[in-house]
């Protein structure tokens, strides 16, 4: 590897978080593209990183790490940044909502996203599912925006986390994805998450991400669909 890391990436994709973390800590890190177009996930090679088949992989000194919430604690706690470090006061609530962002919000995101991969091709039965999903995501994102909003420094505080990343891009997808349904969050009844959003935006991180995978001048506060310049989100 030319650099310690080696991000393989599509654009748009959960490799996002991982990516502006990588920016905002100011780590030098090689980029490669996983090819969505081409089913490059499901190569051999990217599935000797990754037998999952999903996107992100980073690759480190210490190997190949998966699963987006693990990067991001590995790479907090290697780095000492952007997260409570394991002898912090804070490091236990940080940690209960940074496993919740990945094994509850973000897996349901995906049954959203792509319901067929959950229960089957028959769109008679993913309307039923997406009903289910955006109304048990309406409660969540309830919920954090009480968090976002109750003065915590590791989530909506002054200096972003890893959690500020992780949760701007859900809501990102959240007002983007699906595409036949567009507009089934209410920005406006989550104020504390639309401030988190547009603190995130304002980072060199996000800018330099933006302009890398081609999501417009306003990836947080007014999604559009990337427009990548290689490589597809789909």
């Amino acid at each position: 590897m030319t650099h310690p890391y080696r991000l393989h990436y599509a654009p748009d994709n959960a490799s996002l978080i991982i990516r502006l973390t990588l920016e905002e800590m100011g780590l030098p890190y090689d980029a490669v593209l996983v090819d969505r177009s081409t089913q490059a996930q499901r190569s051999a090679p990217y599935l000797a990183l990754n037998p999952h088949g999903r996107i992100p992989v980073l690759e480190t000194p210490d190997g190949a790490i998966f699963e987006t919430g693990a990067i991001l604690l590995w790479l907090a706690d290697r780095h000492r940044a952007l997260f409570p470090a394991p002898d912090h006061p804070d490091r236990g609530d940080a940690l209960k909502w940074l496993f919740f962002l990945s094994n509850t919000l973000h897996a349901e995101l995906r049954m959203l996203f792509y319901p067929a991969l959950y229960i089957g091709p028959n769109p008679a039965h993913h309307g039923a599912l997406r009903d289910g999903l955006q109304a048990s995501l309406g409660t969540h994102l309830a919920r954090l925006d009480a968090v976002a909003g109750a003065g915590h420094a590791w989530l909506g505080g002054a200096s972003p986390t890893v959690l500020d990343f992780y949760l701007a891009t859900c809501l990102r997808w959240i007002a983007l994805y699906p595409r036949d349904r567009p507009g089934w969050w209410d920005r406006d009844s989550t104020p504390h998450l639309a401030a988190l959003c547009a603190s995130v935006e304002m980072r060199p991180a996000t800018r330099a991400c933006a302009m890398a995978e081609g999501l417009g001048d306003r990836p947080f506060t007014a999604p559009d669909y990337p427009n990548p310049t290689k490589g597809s989100a789909t």
